[in-house]
């Protein structure tokens, strides 16, 4: 049976490349008959690196069967993953987050969870020197996860690890990497063709804090302007999700990437509160702006209070 190697729901970039990365791996090296898959669409700079290395559009799921053999890669929260995961074979789990728990496996797996800014990065130390048999469209996959999630090295979770496999892959495949992450930042802030609820939902996880759950949604951009545009619509649609996704409240940030500060929506007193005891923030208005913070992982999640 073909193994289904994917990533965590409303798929980012690194959730998009990684199954190709690890699906290449295991049918060219290992032969393993293997296939990437989604969870959802992926987002726009996702799908710019679709198209820019030449990838078909990775078919998208829905659920899992039991005892489908699958690698989950870029999570291992079952929040995040099919609603039957724990019916499925999963072989292993390759991850760069914390360890949430509640996943059930059929028998003994491989698991590898490092410090890095990316599981491309992770999977590029696992194949040792098999990394360098890649074709130019998986490096290039990999290279633009690992940039992705780095916002080029700017984000916190950046490690020398990151930097020194980005310039291995970048020389490589000749790409000049400033310009290269510009074109993918100006893909990743396309976002006008997308409604309220499809923004917030597009890089977003459900986390709880105290006895109340969130979904914390981060829009990466190098346009802030566009989405902060639709503040007053986006606040709107926040009841809505809510409501639709069993959560109680909905926190979006829109991340400035060249500024490296991030515009916390405010919709009311629970949020506001929020925004004071988990960033120390003085809060006036419908929004509130936090210098130096980037990331969701290392900044956002672990200082959420209520």
């Amino acid at each position: 049976m073909t193994t289904l190697v994917f990533g965590h729901k409303s798929p980012d970039t690194d959730s998009t490349g990684s199954p190709l990365v690890w699906a290449w791996y295991l049918n060219e090296v290992k032969g393993v008959d293997a296939k990437p898959v989604l969870l959802g669409q992926p987002n726009t700079e996702a799908a710019f690196m679709l198209e820019r290395w030449g990838f078909d559009m990775l078919d998208i799921i829905e659920d899992v069967a039991d005892d489908q053999p699958c690698v989950i890669v870029d999570t291992n929260n079952p929040a995040e993953l099919p609603a039957n995961i724990n019916g499925a074979d999963v072989q292993a789990i390759i991850d760069h987050h914390k360890l949430v728990g509640g996943l059930e496996t059929k028998g003994p797996i491989d698991i590898t969870i490092r410090p890095l800014a990316c599981t491309a990065t992770i999977m590029y130390d696992l194949m040792g020197d098999d990394a360098a048999k890649m074709p130019e469209n998986i490096k290039g996959a990999a290279l633009t996860c690992i940039l992705s999630d780095t916002l080029e090295f700017r984000s916190p979770t950046t490690t020398d690890r990151d930097r020194e496999v980005v310039a291995a892959l970048a020389a490589d495949l000749g790409i000049n990497v400033t310009e290269y992450a510009a074109e993918m930042f100006a893909a990743k802030s396309d976002v006008s063709a997308f409604s309220d609820a499809e923004l917030i939902r597009m890089d977003s996880k459900e986390y709880e804090v105290s006895g109340t759950k969130f979904r914390v949604s981060v829009l990466e951009t190098t346009a802030p302007e566009i989405p902060l545009g639709r503040k007053e619509s986006l606040i709107e649609t926040f009841k809505t999700v809510a409501a639709e996704d069993g959560v109680d409240e909905v926190l979006l940030f829109v991340v400035d990437i060249l500024k490296e500060e991030a515009t916390l929506l405010i919709p009311n007193d629970v949020v506001k509160g929020v925004a004071e005891k988990s960033f120390g923030a003085t809060v006036e208005g419908d929004a509130v702006v936090l210098p130096g913070i980037m990331s969701r992982k290392k900044q956002i999640i672990p200082n959420l209070a209520v």
